[in-house]
């Protein structure tokens, strides 16, 4: 099993591929006309044929009371795996991005989030490597 596809809600599809892919640097997979929205997709670069992030319209009437939710507790909808993170946050910091949480150590990884400015708050994460794990 593995994970092909999955969801962003967002609160403007177009603004959303701008953001994901001119600042967060995916590209697009899938854009294909579905009535008033389309069927979104991105990919990162580093792995075009891996897992589709799907740009979801948020016009459900259940999104936005459960994105409100995980808003007011700080808790990010979704999480991508960078090298640095700190060196990423300094990146998109440089090209305007709003952070919540800055680089943090928390043992295991270091994390920080941001706000992607449509809707939802991404985590960066960098796991770090286990030494005593045989690596």
């Amino acid at each position: 099993m593995k994970i092909r596809l999955t969801s962003v809600y967002v609160d403007d599809q177009r603004a959303a591929r701008d953001f994901y892919t001119k600042v967060l640097g995916f590209t697009v997979h899938h854009d294909i006309p579905l009535g008033d929205n389309f069927w979104l997709t991105v990919v990162s670069p580093e792995d075009p044929a891996g897992p589709q992030l799907l740009l979801e319209p948020s016009d459900h009437p259940a999104v936005g009371p459960y994105r409100e939710a995980l808003a007011n507790d700080g808790i990010p909808l979704v999480q991508f795996a960078v090298d640095d993170v700190a060196a990423e946050h300094d990146r998109l910091v440089g090209l305007g991005v709003t952070f919540t949480q800055a680089p943090t150590d928390i043992g295991p990884a270091v994390v920080a989030v941001f706000d992607d400015t449509c809707g939802n708050l991404v985590q960066l994460i960098s796991e770090k490597r286990d030494a005593g794990a045989g690596d």
